[in-house]
């Protein structure tokens, strides 16, 4: 006997901890996005609402805040057209895109802390690094199941 993936339309690992996670994002995309599109200096001068951490690396740019934002209504539909139809290369393509944004994105913010204390960078790194996680989980949950062959 032996273990072999299953392909093409083979039933995920765990289908609702996949959509679990890709609703996660896609609502986390849906915030960021509208904020930054809608309200652009709002955005630029009080998020994260509590810590305003963004305001920290001047200098403010509607220009760039709203087309952030558009970036991340992007996402949002691409992570929700993934969490709709839970297929395992429509899920990996817009895990992919998400954690080539967000890769760079926590190392930006890794080695740009001039401004923060240590509280808030450790908060901001922290809540960067955790964004990893979901589309990490997704991609995972949404791996074929093994099935056992008899030869």
């Amino acid at each position: 006997m032996r273990a072999s993936v299953l392909a093409g339309a083979a039933p995920m690992r765990r289908p609702a901890l996949a959509r679990g996670a890709l609703v996660l994002l896609c609502g986390y995309c849906l915030f960021l996005g509208l904020t930054a599109t809608v309200a652009p200096h709002v955005f630029f001068d009080d998020f994260p609402f509590l810590a305003h951490w963004v305001e920290r690396l001047p200098p403010y740019n509607e220009h760039l805040v709203s087309d952030v934002g558009g970036l991340y209504l992007g996402f949002a539909v691409v992570l929700g057209l993934a969490a709709w139809r839970l297929e395992r290369n429509v899920v990996l393509a817009a895990c992919a895109g998400f954690l080539t944004v967000s890769v760079p994105h926590l190392l930006f913010h890794a080695t740009h802390l001039a401004g923060f204390g240590e509280l808030d960078a450790i908060a901001e790194l922290t809540a960067l690094a955790s964004l990893l996680i979901p589309p990490c989980l997704a991609i995972w949950a949404s791996g074929a199941r093994m099935r056992r062959e008899v030869s």
